[in-house]
């Protein structure tokens, strides 16, 4: 009775003859034992726990369908948790850490609030740590006999740590890795776990406060110098064959494994939900994580124009709770949101799962057979397929194509568009806490780069600088070695100081002793003193206008004496004219 009523309710929701009879059968024997009865109303939840912990993870997958149909069937309250909703339990080897140091981490694991993964994580690394501590510490296996001195050569040691310095009995996972440095990001990983367990330790008070842990595994400035801001943007032409290809989706340009075509199927997932999630990667600038989290009914039409404006080219899209926002609605392009439409149209009912974030049970958009789209489906098949359609690599010199760059590419041509949005405006588009988040995504475009730069005028700029630059060779012809140099043509003379922008006698450079006079201003020279001597004579003047016109008269003899024994056009110097005068 229960292998026929799951085969009704699996075959509503698509799931295909073949997989009932070589599948189910064997997952109902399971839950069956497990439960020690053969009638389906005796079924619990803790039987089907028992049943999917203890199999492997084909047939648990099964189990879960089950444990669907009884919850569809109102025999069981919801069903239990896949192995892509919730992790079975957390194994890690511990070898070679204190025992006593693995029992706080795993403490501070089974009472920390942060999401599963990133625990998991965060327990990894305390694990690691602890072997750390028994080769150099071997005294400190609990977070109360840590001191400031403890955290100081804890950091040190991570900032010289190699790939597999810290590993456990069998570090051959860790491949070709071994012995390199290890990465900046995943020094500054480190010692967010530290931080996050001894604040904790600290605020639940399961330890003295002996140190500050934001102060002491700060990441140093070496580490944080050596992480800069990569969106690592795709190049506008690869992207635009991408984005025609993703336009232009059709059935041959999908995946077919073997098991598929022998089982009569063509590809794993219908052609309209594959081109659903193609165009909304296209065109939402999402996490793969948030497409895979999407609902039904995510996409609605609004107008916010006049009656008589033309239709839109957009639509909202509602993105669910992440990492970084609460759930928002951001604009989406017409082209995806009438694909997601059309997938909602034929898409088969499926049952409500759990959304492990927000703990709701949720009608999955981009489900199919009682399962959501995998995680790497998404990289490692659907890009690859689009790379293949669109004649473009899959890998570029920023590193493989992946699903985040898309949203790094799109965030990056919305603020270089022609009009584009302002900074806070992209920030709440791409659901950031705060605009610093938003700059790491966005990269200024070369096109920009290249117009900026040349409205800069910075070759002009220096070419007019060039233009007012006289060599005095060219200047006085034959010039001695000593003699030569770089001049500022100032118009009624030139400058020899090396430093004429800067230079403080500018509106006086009579007085400048860099000062030379061209040629043509010699007899306004001698007029300019001579009319200083005559003002001094005619008009009474203060102590103060006495010293000015005093000091003008100086500089203008000093000006003519410099220049005295200069050759005149004629060729003899104005000091061999005078002396024939005065013969």
């Amino acid at each position: 009775m229960l292998l026929r009523a799951c085969s009704v309710v699996l075959q509503r929701w698509g799931t295909g003859k073949w997989s009932l009879v070589h599948r189910l059968q064997p997952g109902v024997s399971e839950v069956l034992i497990a439960a020690r009865t053969p009638r389906l109303s005796d079924v619990t939840v803790a039987a089907l726990e028992q049943a999917w912990h203890g199999s492997h993870h084909e047939l648990g997958a099964v189990i879960v369908q089950v444990s669907r149909v009884l919850a569809e069937m109102g025999i069981i309250a919801q069903p239990i948790l896949g192995a892509f909703e919730a992790p079975r339990g957390v194994v890690i080897d511990t070898s070679g850490a204190p025992p006593t140091w693995v029992a706080w981490a795993r403490r501070w694991y089974e009472t920390s609030t942060l999401e599963p993964p990133t625990r998991k994580q965060y327990l990894a690394v305390l694990v690691k740590v602890g072997r750390w501590l028994q080769r150099s510490q071997p005294r400190v296996t609990e977070p109360d006999a840590w001191t400031r001195s403890t955290a100081a050569a804890c950091v040190a040691a991570i900032d010289r740590l190699r790939v597999g310095d810290w590993a456990g009995a069998d570090p051959r996972h860790l491949g070709r890795r071994i012995g390199k440095p290890l990465m900046p990001r995943a020094k500054v990983g480190y010692l967010q776990a530290l931080r996050a367990f001894f604040r904790d330790c600290q605020e639940w008070e399961w330890c003295q406060v002996r140190f500050n842990p934001l102060r002491s595994f700060a990441a140093p400035r070496s580490i944080g110098a050596q992480i800069r801001p990569d969106p690592r943007v795709v190049d506008d032409d690869v992207w635009a064959k991408l984005l025609q290809a993703g336009l232009n989706l059709t059935g041959d340009d999908l995946p077919r494994g073997d098991a598929a075509i022998q089982h009569g199927h063509q590809y794993r997932y219908p052609l309209a939900m594959i081109r659903a999630v193609v165009l909304v990667w296209l065109f939402a600038g999402l996490r793969s994580d948030e497409i895979r989290r999407l609902s039904v009914g995510c996409v609605r039409r609004q107008s916010f124009g006049e009656a008589n404006d033309p239709p839109a080219q957009s639509c909202v899209l509602r993105v669910p709770v992440n990492r970084t926002s609460i759930a928002f609605e951001k604009a989406l392009d017409l082209a995806a949101g009438e694909a997601v439409q059309e997938w909602e149209r034929v898409r088969p009912d499926q049952p409500l799962l759990t959304d492990v974030k927000t703990g709701e049970r949720v009608r999955f958009l981009f489900m199919y057979r009682c399962q959501r789209i995998g995680k790497d489906y998404l990289n490692n098949s659907l890009i690859p397929a689009l790379c293949r359609k669109a004649g473009v690599p899959e890998r570029d010199a920023r590193g493989d194509l992946t699903s985040h760059r898309a949203r790094s590419t799109i965030a990056s041509q919305l603020a270089n568009a022609r009009d584009p949005m302002s900074l806070f405006e992209l920030m709440e588009w791409l659901g950031h806490k705060s605009p610093q988040s938003t700059v790491h995504y966005v990269k200024s475009s070369l096109a920009n780069q290249v117009k900026q730069y040349e409205a800069a005028g910075y070759r002009d700029r220096n070419l007019r600088s060039i233009a007012v630059l006289v060599n005095r060779k060219a200047l006085h012809g034959a010039a001695e070695p000593d003699e030569g140099g770089i001049y500022y043509d100032l118009g009624h003379g030139y400058c020899r100081h090396e430093f004429f922008a800067q230079c403080p006698h500018r509106l006086a450079c009579v007085r400048c002793p860099f000062y030379e006079p061209k040629d043509s201003q010699q007899l306004l020279i001698l007029e300019a003193e001579g009319n200083l001597v005559r003002l001094r004579q005619d008009l009474y003047l203060t102590e103060e206008e006495q010293a000015v016109i005093d000091g003008d008269v100086v500089a203008y003899r000093a000006l003519r004496e410099r220049n005295w024994n200069v050759p005149t056009p004629a060729g003899p110097t104005p000091y061999q004219l005078a002396a024939v005068d005065q013969t």
